[in-house]
């Protein structure tokens, strides 16, 4: 039987979604939002992740005292199910002023709209009751190499983030790393990306990153390293945990289905250093199968939520004193062999 965790779990409403993809239509009914956050708290999770339009629809239609009347209802139902709102992130990658990015868009009209919607995002933050936003670059970089200088682009955004800074003394700004998809070249792909811009803002303690474990493996990258490089810098603010099969499209499958080994080492860095005792959720960002049926809609979130509790038990065994030996005597055969016994049950 599973013991229960010592951390907390977040997810967002497009996690359960309809199936739709690039390359054909719906195959799922659309849930409505509600339905989706009292499931989340009978699945066991303690805090919902938002984008500024999951809270808002059609959220160019409002002013923004209607924006935070909106807002404050949709915390009214968190209340009610005693869910908190983890962030909120602007969903800029939708909207036709943001076909060539944001931020640093190479219009000055979209980056003011980019900025509105930050703006906005913050305020429904506010009036969730939570203190951070998420931004995933999504389209900011280059679909021509030419377009745009890296500089100009780089600076772009450290400006963007300081306005931000400058708009709410409190608000924390999180970055998403990712290294392309939908952008052919990001300007921010990277947690060390992530890291050097936090230290090129006005002020650094106030932002850090998300680390997605997808995204680190279609860089190249370990994703339990990226989670502990950011956590050597104090900047880890949250995660999203899922898996890749290698260096593909960005497939957000449920954590530990694809590289077990791997999933094992990003609790173990979590847990190792303390990740969660302050306040910090461990956030997942799956989406189900496009074969799957309605009736199973939730089934990845709770396949994701059981493999992460095994692979933490599996952490609590893991003996430190033998890997000491090991280290010691540099018998890495050995460690290995006891790695893949404790994460596979064989002797």
């Amino acid at each position: 039987m599973t013991k229960m965790s010592k951390f907390k779990f977040s997810v967002g409403p497009w996690n359960v979604h309809s199936g739709a993809d690039s390359y054909g239509p719906a195959v799922r009914a659309e849930i409505p939002s509600y339905e989706k956050y009292k499931k989340f708290a009978e699945l066991g999770f303690s805090a919902v992740q938002f984008h500024d339009d999951d809270v808002v629809p059609n959220i160019n239609d409002y002013t923004e005292e209607q924006i935070k009347e909106k807002a404050r209802e949709v915390k009214k139902q968190l209340d009610s199910l005693n869910l908190k709102a983890e962030f909120v992130a602007p969903r800029l990658w939708m909207d036709p002023h943001t076909i060539d990015g944001g931020f640093m868009s190479t219009s000055a009209e979209d980056r003011e709209y980019a900025m509105w919607r930050a703006y906005r995002s913050i305020d429904i933050a506010n009036e969730l009751g939570c203190d951070m936003i998420v931004l995933w670059l999504a389209r900011e970089g280059t679909l021509c190499a030419e377009s745009k200088s890296p500089v100009w682009a780089t600076k772009m955004l450290i400006e963007a983030i300081n306005k931000m800074l400058d708009y709410d003394p409190k608000i924390r700004v999180c970055i998403e790393p990712k290294p392309n998809e939908p952008i052919d070249r990001s300007i921010c792909g990277t947690m060390g990306h992530v890291m050097a811009i936090s230290a090129a803002t006005k002020d650094p303690s106030r932002v850090g990153g998300n680390l997605e474990s997808a995204h680190a493996i279609l860089a190249g990258l370990d994703p339990a390293h990226e989670i502990g490089f950011a956590l050597a810098m104090g900047k880890l603010m949250t995660v999203h945990l899922n898996d890749q099969n290698s260096i593909r499209y960005d497939q957000d499958k449920s954590f530990g289905v694809e590289n077990l080994r791997a999933a094992f080492n990003q609790v173990k860095v979590l847990k190792e250093n303390g990740y969660g005792e302050h306040g910090e959720y461990v956030g997942l960002d799956v989406k189900a199968m496009r074969t799957t049926k309605d009736e199973d809609s939730y089934k990845h979130l709770e396949n994701s939520l059981k493999i992460f509790k095994a692979l933490e038990e599996k952490v609590d065994r893991f003996d430190y004193d033998f890997q000491k030996k090991c280290v010691e005597n540099r018998d890495f055969e050995a460690l290995e062999m006891y790695v893949m016994n404790l994460l596979m049950g064989i002797e």
